[in-house]
């Protein structure tokens, strides 16, 4: 079947049926899942499914339906539904659908190579980053080492003359082990997640650090409530970055829910903070070449030096703002609306090593683990439970849990004295080791 000439035909028919606008949302997808634990094969679930959105306004008012029967009496009765639905809502003048034609070529999105290895490598492959993790002595039971691969294709077609279309595919491998001393345990896990097989991380080293990670928070030792430096890893930094981004969305902003409301061109925090959202970013496990509702995707700069530059916006948000959408429209697939959110976020890397930091923390906590809430949209407070490491003179002492971590937006953020060169480039939130000068850390 030709899905682009289909979703074309039924923008045709949602406006004959009496849509004003229209738009057809198409999702073809394969999902591969696997889990082995202790050299047994657990699960193997493979599922394909596609299904058609359809979006239309009527009179400025919103409806929406879906179904993943293609035949004629049924996309007819789902798109009839939308209309239905649409009758029944609000009017809102910022209802529209977006007109950007624009196309960005993007590299890196399909690896036809991940359909073509067999089951039975990838089932070996999850066997053998089981066996790999579980020759560490100090490590006494798996968690499961699980491999999952994926393949989309999307097209979208509306009344306005979009008709765009894009494939894509990515792939992980994971393992989780414990390591126990006493009736004490401690887990460890590591995953790798590519947009090419080929690119997925050696087997063995994935199996180290997901060994390391069990052992060494083994026999941790408490600390009295104190104000010190605390240091985020490049695991956990990103929940620090994750506040501000979310302050970021121009949804928020209209609302009244972000502290960075009124920062657009200010300064807010540490000039070392920069933050980049780029839809393009090659090989980028968030890149496509348009958002969620068509809008060409794009790479720009939200944070500059401490400064807000910009926000970011779906087409209906964007239309309240008075702007034009950024290309941020999200979307969850076929069964749901677009809505906000961002690509692959970067922060520049910095000039120190992790292991620098650490040498110029005369007292600290290095963070490994958070749990709670984070830093908080609306206020810019963090607050969260914390794990990791205690820090005295620049060495790790031990390991220390059951902590918990605070400040408000002036002393967290704008007391980032120091970043690390640590990225990792397979995630789509990309952030280094992030260090604060003081906080309160709420021990015994």
């Amino acid at each position: 079947m030709n899905y682009k000439e289909l979703t074309e035909r039924l923008v045709e028919k949602c406006i004959q049926y009496g849509a004003d606008e229209a738009e057809v949302f198409l999702q073809n997808s394969r999902n591969l899942s696997l889990r082995v634990r202790n050299s047994d094969i657990e699960t193997i679930e493979q599922a394909d499914s596609i299904g058609i959105g359809f979006r239309v306004i009527v009179d400025k008012r919103l409806g929406f339906s879906h179904c993943n029967d293609f035949s004629d009496k049924s996309l007819t009765e789902t798109m009839k539904r939308a209309i239905a639905f649409a009758k029944l809502t609000t009017s809102d003048e910022n209802n529209i659908l977006p007109t950007d034609k624009g196309y960005n070529k993007v590299k890196g999105l399909f690896d036809p190579q991940i359909a073509e290895i067999s089951m039975d490598k990838k089932i070996e492959m999850a066997l053998e980053l089981e066996e790999l993790a579980m020759e560490d002595k100090r490590i006494t039971d798996s968690s499961g080492s699980r491999y999952v691969d994926r393949e989309t294709e999307v097209f979208l077609a509306n009344s306005n003359g979009l008709s765009k279309s894009y494939k894509s595919a990515a792939c992980s491998i994971s393992v989780g082990v414990v390591a126990k001393k006493g009736d004490e345990r401690s887990s460890g896990f590591d995953i790798s997640t590519m947009r090419f097989f080929s690119d997925l991380d050696p087997l063995p080293e994935i199996a180290k650090t997901a060994a390391r990670r069990a052992w060494e928070m083994l026999d941790p030792k408490p600390i009295q409530t104190q104000r010190a430096s605390v240091i985020f890893d490049n695991r956990v930094s990103t929940r620090l970055i994750g506040g501000i981004i979310g302050a970021l969305n121009g949804q928020r902003v209209l609302q009244g829910a972000s502290f960075l409301g009124d920062y657009k061109d200010k300064k807010f925090a540490s000039e070392l903070i920069t933050i980049i959202d780029d839809g393009l970013k090659e090989k980028g496990l968030a890149t496509a070449p348009f958002d969620g509702e068509g809008v060409p995707k794009q790479k720009r700069t939200l944070v500059e030096n401490g400064v807000v530059k910009n926000f970011y916006y779906n087409t209906y948000a964007a239309n309240r703002a008075g702007v034009k959408s950024t290309g941020n429209a999200s979307r969850g697939g076929y069964t749901r609306l677009p809505g906000i959110g961002t690509h692959n976020i970067m922060v520049p890397k910095g000039k120190h090593t992790p292991e620098d930091i650490i040498k110029e923390t005369k007292k600290g906590l290095l963070v490994n683990n958070l749990t709670g809430s984070g830093l908080n949209t609306t206020t810019g407070n963090f607050t969260g439970g914390a794990e990791g490491f205690w820090i005295e003179n620049g060495k790790i002492l031990h390991p220390v849990k059951g902590l918990t971590i605070a400040g408000n937006a002036d002393t967290v953020l704008r007391g980032v004295d120091m970043l690390g060169d640590d990225l990792d480039m397979s995630r789509t939130t990309i952030t280094p080791t992030i260090r604060v000068k003081e906080m309160q850390i709420g021990g015994v």
